[in-house]
């Protein structure tokens, strides 16, 4: 859906667009974090989040950055490199970045990974307020309080084959 792997056949849009990490609109319009830490080593949390913030655009880029470090309770760490942070902290570094630019489309691998219960259940309602009012979010998961919490729609993969369930069922097989 990316562009991270070559189809095997035929093609797929997203925006209208072929996923193409090469392009520079769509890059614009789809939000991505991978279950793969990337980050500026080199720059603090703030710095980070001041840089994708700038990068895309932002009217008011310092305000932005405040609000995604206040969210993800990152006030403390804020001044931090990326090595000097815990991996839930980094974690967040992440999902801040993703959530602070702009974007059509929000792409999440397992989000909830290394949160604690508390900023998992506040992540969840973020998802589901991202989904209902500026953007669409395809998010995988395992944790079924998530998946209750922001999924309207669900896809099971298994056995080769794809097929869309309603939210609770989803639920009850994660929690299988």
């Amino acid at each position: 859906m990316i562009g991270a792997q070559a189809a095997i056949e035929g093609d797929a849009h997203v925006l209208g667009l072929m996923p193409d990490d090469r392009s520079a609109l769509f890059r614009s319009k789809v939000s991505v974090l991978l279950d793969e830490d990337a980050y500026f080593d080199s720059l603090t949390v703030r710095e980070h989040l001041s840089f994708v913030a700038r990068g895309h655009g932002l009217a008011n880029p310092d305000g932005a950055v405040e609000e995604e470090i206040g969210f993800f309770e990152l006030q403390t760490a804020a001044d931090a490199f990326p090595d000097q942070l815990s991996s839930g902290q980094r974690r967040k570094l992440l999902l801040a970045s993703a959530f602070i630019r702009p974007f059509e489309l929000l792409v999440l691998d397992e989000p909830e990974q290394r949160l604690d219960t508390r900023m998992r259940g506040l992540l969840a309602q973020r998802i589901a307020r991202t989904a209902r009012k500026s953007a669409a979010v395809v998010m995988v998961t395992h944790d079924a309080d998530v998946a209750q919490a922001a999924c309207t729609r669900a896809v099971i993969v298994d056995d080769g084959g794809a097929r869309v369930v309603s939210t609770d069922e989803a639920v009850a097989r994660i929690r299988r």
